[in-house]
C-alpha cells in the first residue's frame, strides 16, 4: 500500500513526538520504530526525518545531546520537552476529531464499504 506524501507529512510530527514521549532516542531508532509502528507501510528516509527533528528542536518541542555508549559509535539522541509534550497533546485532540470524522463518515451510507484496518 502507498501512502501519500501529504499524509506522511501531516502524521510525522505527531509520530515522532508519540515516540519521543517513550525515551530519547536517536535518528535510526526512530526510523526503524516508525517502520515497525506501520506494519512496514512507511518506510522514512534520513532526509524526511532530519529536517523535522531539526525543525522540532528550534520549535523548543525535542532537545538533543551526544552520547557515546560503551563499545559503539558517537550519536545524537533526542528527547521530548515540556513543550513538546503539550504539542502532543494538541496532536492528539486533533488526530482524534480526524479519525473520529473519518469513522462517521465511512461507517454512514449504504454504497460505502468499511476500510479495513491497518494490521
Amino acid at each position: 500500500m502507498h501512502i501519500t506524501k501529504d499524509l506522511v507529512a501531516a502524521s510525522a510530527t505527531p509520530l515522532v513526538l508519540g515516540i519521543l514521549a517513550d525515551g530519547e532516542s536517536y535518528g535510526y531508532a526512530i526510523l526503524k520504530q516508525v517502520n515497525e509502528l506501520s506494519g512496514g507501510h512507511l518506510e522514512w528516509t534520513d532526509g524526511l526525518l532530519y529536517p523535522l527533528l531539526h525543525r522540532l528542536e528550534r520549535l523548543g518541542h525535542v532537545e538533543s545531546t551526544w552520547h557515546s555508549p560503551p563499545g559503539e559509535r558517537r550519536r545524537k539522541y533526542y528527547r521530548i520537552t515540556d513543550q513538546g509534550q503539550a504539542e502532543l497533546a494538541e496532536h492528539r485532540r486533533q488526530w482524534t476529531a480526524v479519525v473520529d470524522a473519518l469513522r462517521g463518515v465511512w461507517s454512514s451510507g449504504p454504497a460505502l464499504r468499511p476500510i479495513p484496518t491497518l494490521a
